[in-house]
């Protein structure tokens, strides 16, 4: 679809909320930006193909931010939005935990609420088989650690137990991932003499003598038309 072509059919606005979906758009159409920006406070741009954030700028006024379902990466650039309280980034490409989370922390301050289900940077079963529910509880607790204002990260409020764990913890959850190329470049005489190369065990929980509980399977909610993870909260939660 032309970018600076907007699809009436498609457009909802109503009360600060506006709503464009399924539009294959690679970024956010100019015309919404010049008719809505200062007007909008919730902006859901599901189901496009998005890739840059270029113009979001324009949004000053917003408050919650849904794009589950594009094509969102690691170069991912955000204006500072000092009132966003709600972002979901459900299902995009996004692989450099540590580096979101960075931007996140500059950009915005408010932000309560926080969705990454089904991106690589979010090591749970919907995104990597190989990833168990350890794994995904020491992402939380990285992310709590880097982002303290959180109330709910993914489809699970922050309870107070995660929010002192991570403060003592969470610093130490860094998710370290090899250069692309590591274990896949053929081996030097030097590595041929070490042996193959290895990947680090997984930390143990329980073994740091902190670990109060056993973590059950998550169980991952979709209520809502298109956002994945946020619909189900009340406004009072928030």
């Amino acid at each position: 679809m032309e970018e600076n072509h907007v699809n009436n059919s498609a457009l909802y606005f109503e009360k600060g909320q506006l709503s464009y979906c399924g539009q294959d758009c690679r970024r956010i159409p100019p015309a919404l930006q010049k008719m809505y920006g200062a007007k909008v406070r919730c902006l859901d741009l599901s189901y496009n193909s998005i890739e840059t954030l270029k113009g979001l700028e324009q949004f000053g006024r917003l408050e919650e931010l849904i794009l589950d379902n594009n094509k969102l990466g690691d170069g991912i650039s955000f204006p500072y939005l000092s009132n966003l309280r709600t972002l979901s980034l459900n299902n995009n490409e996004i692989i450099d935990l540590e580096e979101l989370v960075n931007k996140i922390s500059k950009h915005f301050p408010a932000l309560s609420y926080l969705s990454l289900l089904s991106n690589k940077a979010c090591p749970n079963q919907l995104s990597d088989i190989d990833k168990d529910d350890s794994d995904y509880q020491r992402y939380r607790y990285f992310v709590i650690y880097m982002l303290p204002n959180l109330r709910f990260l993914d489809s699970r409020r922050v309870s107070s137990a995660e929010r002192k764990e991570a403060a003592i913890r969470g610093e130490f959850m860094r998710v370290r991932r090899p250069p692309i190329d590591e274990f896949d470049a053929p081996l030097t005489p030097s590595l041929q003499a070490r042996g193959p190369p290895v990947r680090p065990m997984p930390l143990d929980l329980g073994a740091l003598g902190k670990h109060r509980g056993a973590y059950g399977k998550c169980n991952y909610k979709y209520t809502g038309k298109h956002s994945e993870g946020n619909r189900f909260i009340l406004n009072s939660d928030l």
